[in-house]
């Protein structure tokens, strides 16, 4: 654990500042009433989230990871969470408060956040979407935007996250989103591009060339914000499914109506038309620019909070928008064994299996407990 110790301390004017507390386990086992199931508020890849209360009375959100011995599953994610974390602070970035080494027990401890995260709190359900109006949706993506463009291009080294989605960004008392689990995430220096790693990340949101290939950029975070940008302002699921026409993408919709001229009908019924069209359909362009197949195509971050930002909402007319990375190129990562055309569901099993990557349907009810743990 020298390492920790290593990312742990500051040197500042001579003096080393401790960045994170260092809590015991006997501490946060109290905090949480011993994690009893009634405290749980979120499930993660790696282990459960508690609301727990320290003794000075302030509220914290206590992560348990789950570490497995021979993979070493949980124990990287802790590492990487907290290198992550240990020299960034922003608005939209979650807050890492301390730590907890016991024995084989690792837990994370974060500020907590009054509203859940953004798919619990907004998404989903038509009476959760009712909830959330324009003016709230339109805030929430310039601040995950604001988030991301820090991590990709303020910080040295950069930070990839590797693992954007709605249950990832979480939402404090004033409803400001925050990044968090930063379990997946990769550090980049600046003379490096890419790097070639293990694929991680979550069906739907995951960039085709990153599941295909490993080749790991900023621009695989990119595609995954404009997969959660279409999915606030749509308030569809990004990988839905039926009986009749099997699985559906949210990427695949999208694009299908940019070509037939109508992606203001993509817009999110709830909202009673009580928003502005030329600002949303320009919204659901810009998620578009950013899962472009090509990836270097895909704009900077920096660049996506300027056009969220924008009162032009013609500027996006003269861009040339190219066809999306469709997840069904899954299909095409070679998993070694013959394929039936029909069957993505047996694909999608098998990529996980061979890839490693926790599978996770958004807002699919019959699939979930199959696809947890691979």
């Amino acid at each position: 654990m020298k390492f920790l110790k290593h990312l742990n301390f500051l040197e500042t004017g001579g003096k080393r500042v401790q960045r994170f507390s260092v809590f015991s386990y006997k501490e946060l086992k109290a905090a949480t009433h011993g994690f009893r199931s009634s405290n749980i508020i979120g499930e993660g890849g790696f282990g459960s989230v508690y609301k727990g209360r320290l003794q000075d009375g302030s509220f914290v959100a206590v992560k348990v990871l789950s570490v497995e011995v021979e993979s070493m599953g949980g124990e990287r994610e802790f590492i990487s969470e907290i290198a992550a974390l240990s020299n960034i602070r922003h608005e939209n970035l979650v807050t890492l408060r301390g730590f907890c080494v016991d024995g084989t027990k690792r837990l994370l401890v974060y500020d907590y956040m009054e509203n859940n995260c953004l798919s619990q709190t907004f998404l989903g359900e038509e009476q959760n979407r009712s909830k959330f109006r324009w003016e709230l949706r339109r805030e929430i993506s310039k601040g995950i935007a604001k988030g991301l463009s820090y991590l990709h291009e303020e910080v040295n080294p950069h930070v990839v996250h590797r693992d954007i989605k709605a249950s990832n960004i979480v939402l404090d008392q004033n409803f400001t989103p925050k990044i968090a689990d930063f379990g997946l995430s990769r550090l980049f220096s600046n003379n490096i591009s890419h790097v070639t790693t293990r694929v991680a990340g979550t069906l739907g949101y995951l960039s085709p060339e990153y599941a295909i290939s490993g080749h790991l950029t900023r621009k695989s975070d990119v595609y995954s914000f404009g997969v959660l940008l279409i999915e606030i302002v749509s308030g569809c699921p990004v990988i839905a499914f039926d009986i009749e026409r099997g699985e559906h993408f949210l990427v695949n919709k999208a694009w299908e109506m940019y070509n037939s001229g109508k992606l203001l009908e993509l817009v999110d019924p709830v909202l009673n038309g009580e928003f502005c069209g030329d600002e949303a359909v320009r919204f659901l362009k810009i998620g578009l620019l950013c899962v472009q197949e090509i990836a270097s195509l895909r704009p900077k971050m920096s660049a996506v909070i300027k056009m969220l930002s924008s009162a032009n909402y013609t500027e996006l007319e003269d861009i040339n928008i190219t066809q999306p990375g469709i997840l069904d190129d899954l299909r095409d990562v070679k998993i070694g064994q013959k394929q039936s055309p029909h069957s993505f569901f047996s694909s999608a099993v098998a990529i996980a299996r061979k890839c490693w990557y926790k599978v996770y349907i958004s807002h699919t009810q019959s699939w979930p407990t199959l696809f947890e743990k691979i």
